[in-house]
């Protein structure tokens, strides 16, 4: 690299841009209007800017001759043309390339001026009316209070796409905020975990034994133990982990660690639990949420019920085949109706075509004949349209039912209002996380009878806590496993299938009584998995009368050459070319008008939960905002909230609970060795309502089906309904 000099000239194009941690390629009009290449880690710059950069030059092996900056001093463009450039790049919610044309033809080299000081005249242009006043009016304050910001985050190694995220968070106290305690960044900015939190403390002057390191690394610690589902960690595990997360040494610090976890008791964010002469720690939430859920449950056993049935006279109907049927429910699915209806609590599990919905159905029947009020809802949008679907009666949404309020970002209906129901009827109960069963229990009043309904072998739910499975083990309620397998589904392969991957068993491919609804594709390299979803896409489906827009692909990474990263963009392509559609790029990805993309975490202000999964019905480039269609509901994203998005024609099969898929298509490769395990196997091929394709090495499938062990969830739920743990 040559010595270090300067570059002016005025930003002409951005070629590239990482929003992550601020590279930018852009070619720079000089003042004898030939054009370079610069480059480097700078604050944001943008089309039309006048700049002075400091770096120096040198030869890229493949780009050729860059000036590679090291500093640059902006200064808003005072051309015509400039104006128009940095006017259209975006940077002002509210003008896109169409006003800022206008703008400028009305404004001319003044228009920054009238925006600043005279905001109210921009009405004076055709088509820009009071509430875009208002818009453009607030991007432009917003904007110069982030660029304030970003100055700052720059200094202490902080990306500038985290500026709109802190700036929309803390407001104008962002700097005030960070300098008191920049660890707080870990729990209240969306992308930004502990480490980079870390880095900025320790840029900001920070010691490495600060008492606010050590809390925050302990707070970390714990919740990324949560985050594996568990609501407990041992203390001594917690310990390590600090340990080893902060870089301490053990023995000089342990007098710190304990001293941080005291103060964390005594602010009541964490609960110490002893189990058999061991020591757990857990977040007071979590906590709160098993030991409130226990004694609900033994609350709502305990109370009598309001309703008296005779049992002699239902056991007798439901041995008859129902109006309209040939086939009798089978003996496991009588008792399952008869359990709730002698019981406040039961549950009923069973795989595919074991028949829970059958079960449903019956059970409604004879609620209907009694005249008791019911409700049925499901945790996932996608999971109550299919039980309202399957049953023909009303169902809703777990939050629904509980109306979340947004304001308050609580559920309304609780012990002091609770639901208007005799009998609720909640499905696919294996998803259910411990503080949503615990929000479901607080609601029901006491004299309801509530039914659980899952399949146990599937994978637990994405939150912590394994309440199906406790409840189950604790036998406190009455349990019925569906076990027989209807006539009708056992012509299925894939119902086949999934009930031999169950028992241990290797799929079969083909069975003579049973549809070709199940294919193997034997394929021993995964960069070649492109080739395959090209030719079933292309027309495999087709045979099967399932239309490309009806499958998805379900992996069990996201990383890898058979992850959803890489599958994502190839099946954009295939499915969804944006090159000729309205798009938007952000952190490396193409968002384009038709996509199909998946929230990836819960965002209680626009009511869109991890996992749901919507398609982009517009694409706003004044705005910088994406509009998605979640059903028959639009939800607008700003550019800066594009990272709870991911773009959804494959997703991990974890992501994938909750829902069925006319079309599943699996790759299963032994890259993906350390998730294989058998229910990860059995919950995909279970997504599938018409076809599945597992495409792969057959030796990765039998890798899965013996890892039939699963993490073990370390959860209390069994023992409060047993028993009376001591907690302080």
């Amino acid at each position: 690299m040559g010595d270090t000099e300067q570059l002016a000239g005025t930003v002409e194009r951005i070629l590239y841009r990482n929003e992550q941690n601020g590279y930018v390629v852009f070619s720079l009009k000089l003042k004898n209007r030939k054009l370079e290449t610069v480059t480097g880690n700078l604050l944001a710059v943008h089309p039309g800017e006048q700049v002075v950069l400091s770096g120096a030059w040198t030869v890229h092996a493949k780009f050729g001759k860059q000036f590679v900056a090291q500093s640059c001093i902006a200064h808003s463009p005072t051309s015509v043309v400039g104006l128009k450039k940095y006017l259209s790049s975006g940077l002002i919610k509210g003008i896109g390339p169409t006003y800022a044309e206008k703008l400028v033809d009305r404004f001319g080299v003044d228009v920054l001026d009238i925006i600043d000081e005279q905001p109210l005249r921009l009405a004076e242009v055709e088509g820009i009316g009071p509430k875009r006043v208002e818009k453009i009016i607030a991007a432009w304050q917003e904007q110069r209070s982030i660029a304030h910001i970003m100055v700052f985050l720059q200094e202490k190694g902080i990306s500038p796409v985290y500026a709109a995220k802190i700036y929309k968070r803390y407001g104008n106290d962002a700097v005030s905020v960070i300098t008191e305690n920049p660890y707080r960044l870990a729990d209240d900015i969306w992308g930004i975990g502990f480490k980079l939190a870390d880095q900025i403390a320790k840029n900001m002057g920070f010691e490495h034994n600060s008492p606010k390191r050590i809390t925050a690394g302990v707070l970390f610690s714990l919740a990324q133990i949560i985050g594996n589902g568990h609501l407990y960690a041992s203390l001594d595990t917690l310990r390590n982990t600090v340990v080893e997360l902060l870089d301490l040494d053990k023995a000089a610090t342990a007098n710190i660690v304990k001293m941080s976890l005291h103060e964390l008791y005594e602010s009541q964010k964490i609960r110490l639990v002893s189990v058999d002469s061991d020591h757990y720690v857990a977040p007071s939430r979590c906590y709160a949420a098993e030991k409130g859920a226990s004694n609900r449950l033994k609350q709502l056993r305990a109370y009598p019920t309001r309703h008296s049935f005779d049992i002699g006279a239902i056991h007798r109907s439901l041995m008859v085949p129902a109006e309209g049927s040939s086939v009798a429910l089978s003996e496991d699915q009588q008792r399952g109706i008869l359990a709730c209806l002698q019981n406040k609590v039961a549950v009923v599990t069973g795989g595919p075509g074991t028949g829970k919905t059958t079960l449903i159905k019956e059970l409604l029947r004879v609620l209907k004949k009694h005249n008791l009020r019911y409700r049925l809802a499901a945790p996932t949008g996608r999971a109550a349209k299919r039980m309202y679907e399957s049953t023909g009666s009303n169902a809703e949404t777990i939050h629904r039912l509980l109306e979340f309020d947004v304001s308050t970002m609580r559920f309304t209906r609780n012990e002091d209002n609770a639901l208007s129901v005799d009998f609720l009827i909640v499905d696919e109960a294996s998803m259910i996380d411990i503080a949503l069963a615990h929000a479901v229990l607080r609601a029901l009043p006491l004299s309801a009878h509530l039914l659980f309904i899952g399949d146990v072998d599937q994978l637990p739910s994405v939150g912590p806590g394994n309440f199906l499975l406790d409840l189950i083990a604790s036998k406190a309620v009455p349990s019925v496993r569906l076990m027989q397998i209807f006539r009708q589904a056992r012509e299925s392969l894939i119902v086949v299938n999934a009930h031999r991957i169950n028992r241990g068993e290797y799929p079969a491919s083909r069975l003579p009584e049973a549809n070709r609804d199940y294919l193997m594709i034997k394929e021993e390299q995964p960069e070649l998995l492109p080739r395959h979803l090209q030719a079933i896409f292309a027309g495999g489906l087709k045979k099967y009368g399932i239309a490309t827009n009806d499958a998805i692909v379900l992996t069990p990474m996201n990383r890898g050459a058979a992850g959803t990263q890489r599958l994502n963009g190839e099946l954009q392509q295939i499915l969804n070319p944006p090159a000729d559609k309205q798009q938007l790029s952000y952190l490396g990805t193409i968002y384009a008008e038709g996509d199909r993309v998946m929230q990836l975490r819960n965002n209680y202000d626009k009511i869109v939960f991890n996992g749901d999964i919507g398609t982009i019905d517009a694409i706003d480039l004044d705005d910088q905002t994406i509009c998605v269609r979640y059903g028959e509901r639009p939800v607008t994203y700003e550019r800066s909230e594009l990272d709870e998005l991911m773009l959804a024609y494959a997703v991990t099969i974890h992501k994938s609970q909750g829902s069925e898929y006319p079309a599943v298509i699996v790759p299963l490769f032994t890259q993906h060795f350390m998730l294989l395990q058998r229910n990860l196997l059995y919950t995909a091929i279970t997504r599938a309502k018409k076809l599945c394709i597992f495409i792969g090495q057959p030796k990765a499938i039998a890798i899965a089906i013996r890892n039939d062990k699963g993490l073990a969830r370390t959860t209390f739920l069994r023992q409060y309904l047993t028993s009376d743990l001591s907690c302080r």
